[in-house]
């Protein structure tokens, strides 16, 4: 009985299952498969010899029953199945026995068996995974009423659901991958030529650790000894692309393949692959699937990715990001696996002391590099890591933990001398010992020779010669320089080891001194980052400042001091990140300043606590600047309002103040430094010591020592309170004293003393702040401290004299000229006090008519509800009488204060003029100064006197050598701003100039008056902003920061910078004030990121601008602008093309073209993608060929050009030639001659 089967044509013929032919097909959708298979008894025919599946009959009835296995119960399926499986493992088995005859035919009698075995299970998994599908597809989620002519019968549903219930194909698959292995393992070389084919699996099968295997192991039988590598390469690549589930999976298998089956080269293939794909941004799905793979891969086979690693680096400059991030996590597994940096890591549990302090220092090296990251989080993470190095560090078992590299440099300095002494002492040791050895051999060899001498000479000598005996004593001194230098030795070994604990003592300073320094080197890093917005990162920097002060490092000290300006931060609310409760920033500073300087010590005695915390306070007021002092005050201020600082500290700085004996000034004066501090927070601490402020800070000791003066003037003004004045209320809680109080008349003496230092400048100006702050009538004491000099004292000649002899030494003040200094020094400082006291009184007038009024009301009967709601009528009826007030002040402030027949300050404005005009005259650099300081104090006084002399202050700024008169002349044009606008208004010109200053101060002081006056509309923004524009690349970090800090401001601002755009362009492109190209371009970069909203009309006036310009640098830097705007909108691009008339004759500039060839690119990827290229490809060949005719136009103008400069220098010889010709005499010929030479005439 045969049968024709051919399984390549079977398979074929299979795809279409519905028209597949079967001879003898039984129908099982009629008939019971039961009867079917008992009559048949195919299944125990297989059962009981495979051979039988060759029976043309029986192989129908299971073609059959697979064709319509969607009828079929699933009992009958799995004992179907199970006979299959069976019967083709029995033949499989006798392939295998038979394999090893030498006889083909017997070998060849196996395969239409196996052939038709595998044709029938193949259909079977077909056809269950068909059902399987078409059972979930139609499988209901929930009981509801089916609809026709959606999903197919609902029968056939209830009976995939009932099958599926008794029988699970899910269950038999590993048996039958396990019988495909079986399959695998038959030399088929000798019963086929090897087809490819592959094996895919579905998600879910994936999941199951059995299946999963199992088909890995088919898959690597397959390719390993079935030449299937190919194929599997194929559908791998395709599987990667297309199935993101099969990535890990596939590199498992790939893992397996070539660690247990040996077999490594389909893996290399694949990564060669995949190394050389491109993936673009857009695409998200296949760059993730390949990372997967790659990462995962790398995991589990990291040699085999090592070796095509080379070719894999490549997509760290791929365009998506997954690429990127994938090879960086392989490179990270390739590191790991060849052991260098986890050999790094384990070195920090070594037995050594110092393997793990060189292992600490590589890590610290690293950390600190990170500390230029762009992630706030990097960074963030790398400040932690050097708290912990830091408080972990070990070198702090020998010398007590701390990191000052003073110290460090010390004991390293002292190791290494006394190792170089021993050292030095053990070679002179070594030097004479072989010295005593030589000594020792060349005494030995003169004994032995002299013993021959003596043999020779035995005849002539007696034998009681005594000659011998000094041989055997010769012999004893050997033996005793044997023992001498076998204890040389020993001791020598003892000094070898002492050297030796020298020099790991050595090595030890030398890398605990490489672990500061590089900490030193990152302080500077983490001093910026306090100022950092993002919080966390602010928080760690601060606590690495802590733990970096309490083991004195030395940079931290500077950070400590950076930290109190973050007392200003208005993030004070505690929020949580990572699963962490962050304190605010503020709340954080307060804990560590309390930490470091305010918490008392364990084992201290309460006295010793308390003079520690005192001297700690003072301490933080020595070198302090400006800044700093304000800060540490504020937060003095919010401590003792939380009740922090505790009264024995307040008396023990009281008792630093006023001791009797000897102390150092700055003690001194920090103690009341601080005490003034405290007392904007209770103003008792003050009032109660009024007098020791008086007899110390005033008396004796002050006058020796002005700046306590001035700090204890600093102090008094407390007594004034602290209130906040509330804008537009006219309640004023200040204190006001009679002056007749011992107050004035102390600070009037400490002013009238005499005096010629220059800190009397300083203590002078806050005694009269006192005065005016506390004073209910500061005018009278002031008058006395205006009053003129006797006419004699003053008289030209004498101040002639005096400046004369102070131009000798400029630093030197010598005379009258000092004693007029501090007079016109005081004379400004009042007239600008009086200004401020002049607003006090007109806020006191207006709050006692405004009381008035309110009880006149109450006296008529009203309720103050009433009152209050009359009053407002009447002011919107006749106006606000208050304005009469307002008037009035200012009429005293205009006429009466510097033009007044009773005002003092009358006398003063003509001398500061001419003091301040005459500078040939009045050469003594202290007298300039202070009389330029207070004229510029009178300019803000009067409208009348600012507009008559102003131009004279800028005069001074423009001349002056001292930078010192620079800056302050530059402040002081802010206040006369604030006064009177329109003045500096019209000569801003000479303010901006201030910009180009040479002095750093003057610079960035002038930088910060005018970010005061424009973001605050006192003067208009014009063309000059271009020269604050050229900040923004100023060397100096600190000019460079408010400049950036002025621009983000101003772009809130309604157009501010988009409207002065072009001016500004130009203000940097070209004339004397144009810049180089690449400051150029970093600047205008800086800028245009505020100005994208308005892209499109800055489009239009670019390229306008092109127009009016014919520098050929002045076109690239507007291409370079017109090239950095995004153009995301088509209404740009058309802007930009209906611009084409005004820069299509400069594109031959090779700078510009290059621009327009950028913006076309960006245009392209920025469209949308059903937008087609036709307009910006036209406009690509207007730009080419305008280029191209540009090109031509300037090669015939330079033609031209060469061919008139020629003519011109050729018509420049014939000119010289015929004025030579003329000047030359006429040399007398004869005629002949003159005919024979006729031809060269």
């Amino acid at each position: 009985m045969g049968i024709s089967f051919e399984l390549q044509d079977e398979l074929q013929a299979f795809q279409g299952i519905a028209h597949y032919d079967i001879p003898k097909e039984q129908d099982t959708n009629n008939n019971d498969p039961g009867p079917l298979l008992q009559h048949l008894e195919a299944v125990r025919a297989i059962a009981h010899s495979s051979e039988e599946i060759t029976d043309p009959e029986i192989f129908d009835i299971f073609r059959s029953l697979l064709k319509h296995s969607d009828a079929v119960a699933g009992a009958y399926m799995s004992k179907m199945l199970d006979a299959l499986l069976s019967a083709f493992g029995a033949q499989i088995d006798a392939a295998i026995r038979d394999s090893k005859e030498k006889d083909q035919q017997i070998v060849m009698a196996h395969k239409l068996p196996l052939e038709m075995y595998a044709f029938l299970v193949n259909w079977f998994v077909s056809a269950v995974e068909k059902v399987k599908a078409m059972g979930e597809e139609n499988a209901p989620p929930a009981p509801v009423k089916a609809r026709r002519g959606w999903g197919g019968k609902t029968g056939a549903s209830r009976a995939v659901a009932k099958k599926t219930a008794q029988w699970m194909w899910i269950d038999q698959i590993p048996g039958t991958l396990e019988l495909i292995c079986k399959a695998l393992k038959l030399k088929t070389h000798r019963v086929w030529v090897t087809r490819d084919a592959f094996i895919t699996s579905s998600e879910q099968y994936m999941k199951i650790q059995n299946i999963r295997m199992h088909v890995y192991k088919v898959i690597c039988l397959a390719v390993k000894h079935h030449g299937h590598t190919l194929a599997a390469q194929i559908n791998i690549m395709q599987s990667l692309q297309y199935y993101e589930h099969l990535s890990e999976p596939m590199a498992e298998c790939l893992s397996i393949l070539a660690k247990e089956f040996d077999h490594a080269q389909l893996g290399d293939e694949i990564l060669r692959e995949i190394a050389g794909k491109s993936f673009s941004a857009q695409d998200t799905k296949g760059p993730r699937a390949f990372s997967l793979f790659l990462v995962r891969f790398s995991e589990e086979s990291p040699r085999s990715v090592h070796k095509q690693i080379s070719l894999l680096i490549g997509h760290l400059d791929s365009e998506s990001y997954p690429m990127r991030m994938a090879i960086v996590e392989v490179i990270g597994s390739l590191i790991r696996e060849l052991a260098t940096l986890f050999e790094l890591l384990s070195r920090t549990l070594d037995l050594s002391s110092y393997v793990r302090s060189k292992q600490r220092l590589r890590i610290t090296r690293a950390v600190v590099d990170t500390l230029e990251d762009k992630a706030s989080t990097a960074r963030k993470a790398a400040v932690s890591i050097l708290v912990k190095l830091i408080l972990t560090h070990p070198y702090g078992k020998m010398y007590g933990g701390d990191l000052s590299l003073e110290k460090w440099e010390e004991r390293y300095k002292t190791w290494r001398d006394k190792l170089e002494e021993m050292e030095g002492g053990i070679g002179e040791t070594v030097e004479r010992d072989q010295g005593d050895k030589e000594e020792t051999e060349s005494n030995v060899k003169e004994e032995d020779t002299d013993e021959d001498e003596n043999a020779d000479d035995d005849v002539d000598a007696p034998l009681n010669n005594p000659k011998p005996k000094k041989k055997k004593a010769s012999r004893k001194s050997t033996v005793d320089v044997t023992v001498i230098v076998s204890e040389q030795e020993a001791l020598a070994a003892l000094e070898t080891n002492e050297i030796l604990a020298m020099g790991l003592r050595k090595k030890y300073c030398t890398e605990a001194l490489d672990f500061v320094r590089t900490l030193e080197g990152g302080v500077v890093l983490l001093t910026q980052l306090l100022g950092s917005t993002n919080k966390a990162e602010v928080l760690e920097s601060m606590e690495f400042f802590r733990v970096a002060f309490e083991h004195q490092l030395a940079g931290a000290k500077n950070g400590i001091k950076r930290m109190l300006h973050l007392i200003w931060h208005k993030d004070n609310s505690s929020t949580s990140e990572d699963g962490k409760e962050l304190k605010g920033v503020r709340s954080r500073l307060l804990e560590c300043y309390r930490m470091l300087y305010f918490d008392p010590l364990p084992d201290m005695e309460p006295k010793q606590q308390v003079n520690r915390i005192a001297k700690n306070m003072i301490e933080l007021t020595y070198e302090a600047t400006l800044a700093e002092l304000t800060s540490l005050e504020e937060m003095m201020r919010i401590m003792m309002e939380d009740g922090q600082i505790h009264y024995d500290v307040i008396n023990k700085l009281w008792q630093v103040y006023s001791a009797p004996r000897a102390l150092p000034r700055s003690r001194r004066r920090g103690a009341i430094s601080i005490l003034g501090m405290l007392a904007l927070s209770k103003r008792t601490i003050i009032s109660e010591k009024v007098d020791t402020l008086l007899k110390i800070g005033l008396g004796p000791l002050g006058k020796a020592d002005l700046t306590l003066a001035r700090y204890t003037c600093l102090a008094l003004q407390r007594l004034n309170g602290s209130a906040k004045k509330v804008k537009g209320s006219l309640l004023d809680k200040s204190l006001r004293m009679e002056m007749d109080n011992p107050i004035f008349r102390k600070l009037q003496n400490t002013i009238e003393h005499p005096c010629r230092s220059k800190d009397w400048f300083g203590m002078a100006e806050q005694a009269i702040n006192t005065i005016y702050a506390l004073g209910e009538h500061p005018d009278e004491l002031c008058n006395n401290l205006m009053e003129p000099p006797e006419p004699a004292s003053y008289t030209p000649s004498s101040i002639h004299i005096s400046t004369q002899q102070s131009s000798t030494s400029e630093e030197k003040d010598l005379g009258d000229v000092f004693y007029l200094s501090q007079l016109l020094f005081v004379v400004g400082h009042v007239a600008i006090k009086h200004i401020v006291f002049l607003e006090l009184v007109e806020r006191e007038w207006k709050r006692q008519k405004d009381e008035k009024q309110l009880a006149e009301k109450l006296a008529a009967g009203g309720s103050p509800g009433r009152a209050n709601k009359e009053t407002e009528e009447l002011d919107q009826v006749a106006g606000n009488a208050e304005d009469e007030i307002g008037e009035r002040i200012a009429a005293v402030r205009e006429t009466e204060l510097l033009y007044g027949e009773q005002s003092l300050l009358k006398l003063y404005g003509p001398l500061l003029v001419h003091v301040c005009g005459s500078p040939h005259k009045f050469k003594n650099r202290t007298l300039r100064a202070a009389a330029t300081l207070s004229f510029s104090k009178f300019l803000c006084v009067s409208s009348q006197f600012c507009d008559r002399h102003h131009h004279l202050l800028f005069k001074i700024l423009e001349t002056s050598r001292d930078p010192n008169i620079r800056s302050n002349i530059v402040i002081a044009l802010g206040d006369v701003a604030v006064s009177f606008s329109s003045i500096i208004d019209e000569n801003s010109n000479e303010l901006y100039k201030g910009l180009s200053d040479g002095d750093l101060v003057v610079k960035k002081n002038t930088l910060m008056v005018l970010t005061h006056l424009i973001l605050n509309g006192m003067i208009k923004v014009k063309g000059q902003l271009g020269e604050m524009v050229k900040c923004l690349e100023d060397e100096e970090p600190r000019i460079s920061d408010l400049a950036k800090l002025f621009f983000k401001e101003l772009s809130t601002k309604d157009n501010a910078i988009y409207n002065n755009l072009p001016d500004v362009i130009s203000h940097l492109s070209i004339g004397d004030h144009s810049v180089e190209e690449d400051i150029f371009e970093s600047t205008m970069r800086y800028i245009f990121s505020f100005i994208e909203k308005k892209a499109e009309n800055i489009v239009e006036k670019l390229c306008q601008r092109f127009r009016l310009s014919e520098d050929p640098r002045q076109w690239r830097d507007i291409a370079f602008c017109l090239s950095f705007l995004p153009f995301k909108s088509e209404r740009s691009v058309k802007k930009l093309i209906e611009g084409l008339q005004f820069y299509r004759d400069k594109l031959h500039e090779e700078g510009v073209f290059d621009r327009f060839s950028e913006i076309l690119s960006k245009a392209r990827s920025n469209k949308s993608a059903n937008k087609p290229d036709t307009e910006l490809n036209e406009f690509e060949s207007i730009l080419d060929e305008c280029r191209r005719q540009g090109e031509e136009d300037q090669a015939i103008e330079k033609r031209v050009e060469g061919k008139k400069a020629a003519a011109k220098r050729k018509a420049t010889r014939r000119s010289a030639r015929k004025k030579a010709v003329e000047a030359e005499p006429e040399p007398h010929v004869s005629p002949t001659t003159r005919d024979d030479d006729d031809m060269y005439v």
